[in-house]
């Protein structure tokens, strides 16, 4: 890859957008299967091909608080560990969780520094509206990453004012543990997120290997183990909480159980925790469009034969979206291209 655009090596058609029986747009991009030890296992496109990881890291964002015992220090409950992963749909379920949080730490949602957007819940959504209110920063999807972020300078004593900063203490913290899963501890360049905390350029090679070492912390110290296992366990256990009902990220956890625990990011990027097999998958999608994330990811996982028959019937509408017309009617189709090949 040369300059600011993928070359054409870089990338591969992952699936394909029909309309009548014929293909109206092809969405591009690459996909890897590594270990923790960084070594691909199969790929699609190009390993290489850079990405900003987005929320996809959040899992990681997250091991401050729980290698310090801010999970103890705090009572934080499986979903609310859950939803400080999460981007959430601001369902009432999340918001009462994030409340929840801010209170165990002495804080309230004024303390939160993302900015505010419009519920991913229709129902929440539609009830701020009849209400005359506008959406507040709790009603971000990654409100509970902050209120985590939040509880991780109450546990350590740090500013709470300033936790967006990337000269924070918990931000170069967070920056240091993310290096080390995705980079061997090779810093990685870093702009600013949605959210507006730090996100870092990497590679959808390394975003495999860093969801390989969470599906398979065994070779890291203890501590940093145990802690990978938690954060894991909560949000197999709690998907709702990780996205929100009926989202791609929590059906893919109700229907695979804790075979794996997943995170999605912005402008198409997505990482999977695959623990039964050790293996960290990541997605990049070209142009940035998630659509076709669904038919990919259940297409990945049925070719490495983590997804059976049963499990990709359960998961068929996120494999097998339909394109609706303004009317309802099904006009059309997204279908996967995506072909892994052996490294």
């Amino acid at each position: 890859m040369t300059g600011l655009v993928p070359s054409r090596d870089a990338i591969v058609p992952l699936a394909v957008v029909e309309r009548g029986g014929r293909v109206e747009s092809v969405h591009r991009g690459a996909v890897v299967v590594a270990d923790r030890d960084g070594h691909v296992r199969y790929a699609a496109g190009d390993p290489a091909l850079p990405l900003y990881l987005r929320s996809a890291c959040k899992p990681l964002q997250a091991l401050p608080l729980v290698e310090g015992g801010g999970v103890e220090k705090f009572e934080l409950t499986g979903p609310e560990l859950a939803v400080i992963c999460a981007s959430h749909a601001a369902e009432p379920v999340h918001l009462d969780a994030v409340r929840s949080i801010l209170s165990k730490i002495g804080l309230d949602s004024s303390a939160l520094r993302c900015g505010p957007h419009v519920p991913h819940d229709p129902a929440t959504a539609a009830a701020l509206a009849r209400a005359g209110r506008a959406p507040e920063a709790i009603h971000s999807n990654c409100s509970g990453k902050h209120s985590g972020m939040l509880a991780s300078c109450r546990l350590y004593g740090w500013p709470t004012e300033t936790y967006l900063e990337p000269t924070h203490p918990l931000q170069r913290r967070i920056a240091t543990i993310i290096a080390e899963f995705c980079s061997n501890g090779d810093p990685l360049p870093q702009a600013t997120d949605g959210c507006g905390v730090p996100t870092f350029h990497a590679t959808v090679g390394q975003l495999a290997q860093a969801f390989g070492r969470l599906a398979d912390p065994a070779g890291l110290p203890p501590p940093r183990a145990a802690a990978v296992r938690r954060i894991g366990d909560a949000i197999a256990a709690h998907p709702v909480m990780v996205s929100g009902t009926g989202r791609l990220a929590t059906s893919l956890m109700e229907v695979m159980g804790d075979r794996l625990f997943c995170k999605g990011g912005a402008e198409g990027g997505f990482g999977i925790a695959l623990r039964s097999r050790g293996l960290g998958i990541a997605v990049k999608i070209e142009d940035g469009n998630a659509r076709a994330m669904g038919p990919i990811l259940v297409e990945v996982l049925r070719q490495l034969g983590a997804a059976g028959p049963a499990e990709t019937q359960a998961l068929a509408v996120h494999a097998q979206p339909k394109v609706l017309n303004t009317r309802g009617d099904v006009v059309g189709a997204i279908r996967p291209l995506v072909q892994l090949h052996d490294a």
